[in-house]
């Protein structure tokens, strides 16, 4: 058994092994060391190994998930081992195989992730004066390229509050954000080339010009080595991160990092969740629209036609509160984190309980007179009635900020997930 253990350790060395027997899962030698400091659980002895006592710790299999979410606190990483094999017809030891690798922008589950926030894994590197950066949000499969000038990276990784950062082993960089994760990868994972076409063979595209990223060659090299390492964390492949999409810096009003900790807008001077800009404002109904408002306070827009038609899909809200915000507000409490579950069940990791809640469609909101509209269409007097809005105008916007504050329907075409049907009996409740 132990030589099972120590050539699967031998393919992860600097990560917490957690590895399977029974009931629990047990560390051992140097990892059992470090996990009963951090996780403060009893360390003990079994065996020998070369004359010396097998140092081990171990936490029950079914109390796993609060011990990742503490090391995931503490910016470590845990690759979890499970038994593949059958007991009763193995001879030796149970067939043991990593069933998948829990680092800090890697996360999907409901229990290790906050509500609130986004959870980006973030890669960059650097081609002369030009950083390309590449994130991607695991739990919900959005892939976002962007392009800075050097001198810019701290502001814009500072907007981004990645989780975990990959870079190259050869790349030095001295002002990265305090608390994030950083991940050494070998230079050959940036290689722009190798990324292109291993980003090709993903979305199942001929060039990634339709993505717009064609010309965007250190971002690509880092969108590449992001892919690989986020693939290789999961044990296999990502069927819900379907597209890319690229995102100017033009677009957003430039704020440096000062300035950011200055407003106080999701983050206290002392670094504390409250009170800040986000904590007054956040009244949302459901993890996904709080994780909206936290991306938008963090990403002003220059574009001033964007907030002027968020202010008039709120105005028609307001217009009779009691009846059209405010049972829209009861409705959406009643749907569960869809964001997200899609991804668990793209990725073969979601549960039966608390995945799915039943919630009712709300009917359409009255129009004047009390008189409720057909079930599709907006009551009369609603301002779609009159000529057709252009793309970003007040009706479609209405329509996205209802979605993404926790309505089911919030994929957009093109983005949502291909996902196959879980082996429910398969599941622990």
């Amino acid at each position: 058994m132990m030589r099972q253990y120590l050539a699967l350790k031998a393919q992860h060395p600097g990560t917490l092994l957690f590895y399977r027997m029974g009931d629990f899962y047990e560390l051992f030698f140097d990892d059992a060391e470090k996990a009963a400091r951090l996780l403060d659980i009893t360390l003990t002895t079994r065996g020998q190994s070369a004359g010396q006592p097998i140092k081990m710790a171990g936490v029950p299999f079914h109390a796993l998930e609060p011990y990742l979410a503490k090391l995931v606190r503490l910016g470590e990483s845990a690759v979890i081992c499970e038994q593949i094999g059958d007991p009763a017809t193995s001879k030796g030891p149970v067939e043991r195989a990593v069933s998948r690798i829990v680092t800090p922008g890697t996360l999907t589950e409901a229990a290790l992730l906050d509500d609130k926030r986004d959870n980006w894994l973030l890669a960059l590197t650097q081609q002369r004066q030009t950083m390309g950066l590449a994130r991607l949000n695991l739990a919900s499969g959005d892939f976002l390229l962007t392009e800075v000038p050097a001198d810019q990276l701290t502001a814009s990784l500072e907007r981004i509050r990645p989780a975990e950062i990959l870079l190259p082993e050869s790349l030095d960089l001295r002002l990265l954000p305090e608390g994030v994760a950083l991940t050494r990868q070998a230079d050959w994972h940036f290689d722009a080339d190798s990324a292109r076409r291993e980003l090709c063979s993903h979305f199942q595209v001929a060039s990634l010009a339709g993505f717009g990223a064609d010309g965007l060659r250190p971002a690509v090299a880092a969108a590449g080595a992001l892919l690989h390492y986020a693939r290789a964390t999961q044990a296999g492949a990502l069927p819900h991160v379907r597209a890319l999409s690229v995102e100017l810096e033009g677009d957003y009003l430039g704020l440096d990092s000062a300035t950011r900790r200055n407003l106080e807008l999701t983050e206290t001077l002392r670094g504390q969740p409250a009170p800040t800009l986000f904590s007054l404002l956040d009244r949302c109904v459901s993890g996904m629209g709080s994780r909206l408002l936290r991306h938008t306070l963090h990403h002003p827009l220059r574009d001033r036609s964007v907030p002027t038609a968020r202010h008039q899909a709120v105005a028609v809200l307001l217009e009779d509160y009691g009846r059209r915000a405010g049972e829209l507000r009861r409705e959406l409490r009643g749907f569960a984190d869809v964001e997200r579950i899609a991804g668990r069940i793209a990725l073969g990791n979601a549960r039966p309980r608390g995945s799915f809640r039943p919630a009712r469609i709300p009917d359409p909101p009255a129009g004047p007179g009390g008189a409720r509209g057909r079930r599709g269409s907006p009551p009369a007097g609603h301002p779609s009635h009159g000529p057709r809005h252009a793309r970003g105008g007040p009706v479609p916007a209405a329509r996205r900020a209802a979605a993404r504050s926790g309505s089911p329907a919030s994929a957009t075409a093109g983005s949502s997930p291909r996902v196959s049907t879980p082996n429910w009996t398969s599941c622990a409740p």
